[in-house]
């Protein structure tokens, strides 16, 4: 399964459709629709740019969520890290987890950083504190930038909230 693949196949079981669903939602034939949806997310077929924007939008997402980065590895990882060393300054501090194992931090020479990062630790305690379910947490990486809304200071854009299970 290609990485955009497995994007497409996750986040269309997240929104409870099908193959078939997704492909008539995008415009497909409704004989075809679930053979060519289950192409992309295998990987023999790779979506171009045109219908990356549709597929996003019938699924509800940020079209840049469904980028095909290659930066699952360890290596890509690293990749990415240096490239975004050069936009904002990154330093390596020795830190211990909640267990006392040793481990590397990565500290953003960037107010900018620090405030996406302080909201994104806020969500990911949220939803370990039981504030915000899985599904919420979800949907709220999945349409990121427009479900920010920078720590309580302003409403989001989107509305990313199941506001009954709050």
């Amino acid at each position: 399964m290609s990485i955009i693949g497995d994007k497409i196949h996750r986040i269309r079981d997240f929104r409870g459709m099908t193959q078939k669903q997704l492909g008539m939602a995008v415009g497909f034939d409704e004989k075809s629709a679930d053979v060519r949806i289950a192409q992309y997310e295998s990987g023999t077929r790779t979506p171009k740019q045109a219908l990356v924007e549709l597929l996003a939008e019938a699924l509800d997402v940020n079209p840049r969520f469904l980028a095909d980065d290659e930066i699952l590895g360890a290596e890509g990882v690293m990749m990415m890290l240096f490239e975004l060393d050069e936009h904002y300054p990154i330093s390596i501090e020795d830190c211990e987890d909640e267990d006392g194992n040793r481990r590397k931090g990565i500290v953003f020479g960037s107010i900018l950083m620090t405030d996406l990062l302080s909201e994104w630790q806020r969500r990911k305690k949220d939803l370990a504190d039981g504030k915000i379910s899985k599904a919420e947490y979800t949907e709220w990486k999945l349409n990121w930038p427009k479900t920010t809304d920078d720590c309580g200071k302003h409403e989001p854009a989107k509305e990313w909230r199941n506001l009954k299970a709050t």
